[in-house]
């Protein structure tokens, strides 16, 4: 499989995105080819510096321009014919390659895949499939930031792409889903939330009916449904919850000796809580519906997020997860 990595995005690129590459190609030398995307020259570099340079499942494809983070997604692409982005999923689109991961501008992500690869038959707006760790292991959040306005037949689509990535990669049976609105009753929300509820409702997935915040993190769920505004507020308030909760723990530990001593008894579970709220443990977040393979990865991400996220890209390829999207589209 050979997976495109875009070397150039990310607050920390290119040495965090060559650095998680080589680590997930000494990993698994066999099973996946890393392509990276990106100024040849820098990348190089990294490689050098990292003891890449000799590794014979690493590749690098020369790429001179960058769509930064603070651009236009549209403005930027159409300017910047060379940026790494674009020619990742322009590899990715000639068959050159199976899959394509960046922690670069999110929105110039998904504007690509859309417009270079299309949608999967039937689908008609992708959405971004994000682990949300809960109490009760991951639940998966779609959409988190792909589509700011939806329309209720695009909430139906994400549901149904969640049931079927969560059956595939997680192996839920049949996975509990709920729409995020303001109340538990069918006719709260919007318009548009009413109308998603009745077309989910009906619809043979296992629903459990309409969810409020409160209840992401204290009900049973394994996909949570939602526009792309409101998900990604979820997603971005999530992240910040665990940073904050270890900060205010740090700040009481302190105060005295004996609060030191308990939490170093405590430090293995406190350290386990951790790494359930880091996102670098679970890589990146698959832009569903798309028709190939794109993981989305924080603009913050560290070696430790890219290699897991090239982790996902595989796990999603092996996993048939698009071919599986499109037959329940159809028989939907």
């Amino acid at each position: 499989m050979r997976i495109v990595v875009d070397a150039m995005g990310g607050d920390y690129a290119p040495w965090a995105i060559v650095k998680g590459s080589i680590e997930a190609a000494k990993a698994d030398p066999s099973g996946k080819r890393i392509v990276l995307v990106g100024r040849e020259e820098k990348i190089r570099e990294e490689l050098d510096k990292f003891g890449g340079s000799g590794l014979q499942n690493i590749e690098v494809v020369h790429a001179s321009e960058v769509v930064e983070m603070e651009e236009s997604p549209l403005s930027g692409l159409r300017k910047k014919k060379n940026a790494s982005i674009a020619v990742g999923a322009d590899l990715v689109k000639a068959g050159k390659a199976d899959a394509l991961v960046s922690a670069g501008n999110t929105g110039a992500v998904v504007m690509a895949t859309k417009l270079k690869w299309r949608f999967l038959s039937g689908i008609s707006r992708p959405g971004i499939a994000t682990y949300i760790p809960t109490p009760w292991g991951l639940s998966v959040l779609i959409d988190a930031g792909a589509n700011l306005d939806c329309k209720p037949i695009h909430l139906l689509h994400f549901a149904v792409m969640g049931d079927i990535f969560t059956r595939c990669t997680m192996g839920k049976e049949r996975p509990r889903i709920g729409l995020l609105s303001v109340g538990t009753e069918a006719i709260k929300g919007n318009e548009r939330m009413r109308e998603g509820h009745g077309l989910i409702a009906r619809s043979k997935l296992n629903f459990v009916g309409n969810i409020e915040g409160k209840h992401v993190f204290s009900h049973k769920l394994d996909v949570i449904v939602t526009d792309g505004f409101v998900g990604n507020v979820v997603l971005k308030l999530t992240e910040s919850i665990s940073g904050a909760v270890m900060r205010m723990l740090k700040d009481e530990i302190v105060k005295n000796w004996y609060r030191r001593v308990g939490a170093l008894i405590l430090r293995p579970a406190l350290m386990s809580v951790k790494r359930k709220g880091d996102y670098s443990e679970y890589g990146g977040a698959p832009l569903l519906g798309v028709n190939g393979i794109c993981i989305i990865c924080h603009g913050g991400s560290s070696a430790k997020a890219i290699r897991n996220a090239i982790g996902v890209a595989y796990n999603f390829g092996n996993s048939r997860v698009n071919e599986r999207i499109e037959m329940a589209i159809k028989e939907l």
